[in-house]
């Protein structure tokens, strides 16, 4: 499997203000996500397989967290997707995931009650508000193998495709954590 690299963000329209948002004149992207840690917290990583609405690949990410809890690597994921779609300026986001805590967490129809989380799980929403259309679905493990797949490569190599998401590399670290998270 030789992963996509993300493309850089596109320039603002001619004449759009400074600091203005993107149009969303990109595509309509459908993504599968998956993170992991092999113990709880342990080494950890997350994949993101994403594809235009015909089904052709677009960009595979996946990144090493250092030690993590499952829940932070799945959350890492859905960051690094949405850092994608913003940047590509997607005019919709279909997002697929076998964490049935993390859609029904951003859904709104569970809480978010791990501190950490909160933080992750705020960020995420800042993405998803700035996003024209974007929707969660929950689908079983055997649907998202490719996700996965990208989850355990960064595990196995220790390495990323590209820079954590914003969100993870600007978290406070506390003394006694090892790793990045």
């Amino acid at each position: 499997m030789s992963p996509r690299k993300p493309s850089r963000r596109p320039p603002l329209p001619a004449g759009a203000p400074q600091g203005a948002a993107p149009v969303a004149d990109g595509p309509s992207l459908v993504a599968h996500i998956d993170g992991g840690a092999r113990g709880n917290p342990g080494p950890a990583g997350y994949g993101v397989h994403v594809e235009d609405e015909a089904g052709a690949l677009v960009a595979e990410i996946y990144g090493y967290l250092g030690v993590a809890t499952n829940n932070t690597a799945e959350y890492a994921a859905l960051l690094a997707l949405l850092e994608y779609a913003r940047e590509a300026r997607a005019a919709s986001l279909r997002v697929l995931s076998d964490s049935e805590l993390l859609v029904r967490q951003v859904r709104g129809e569970y809480k978010v009650k791990d501190p950490k989380l909160k933080v992750l799980h705020a960020a995420a929403r800042g993405l998803i508000a700035a996003l024209p259309r974007c929707a969660f679905d929950h689908v079983p493990r055997e649907q998202n193998r490719s996700a996965d797949a990208l989850a355990n490569l960064a595990m196995d190599r220790q390495d990323s495709s590209g820079p954590l998401p914003a969100a993870l590399r600007d978290l406070p670290r506390a003394p006694v954590q090892r790793g990045l998270l």
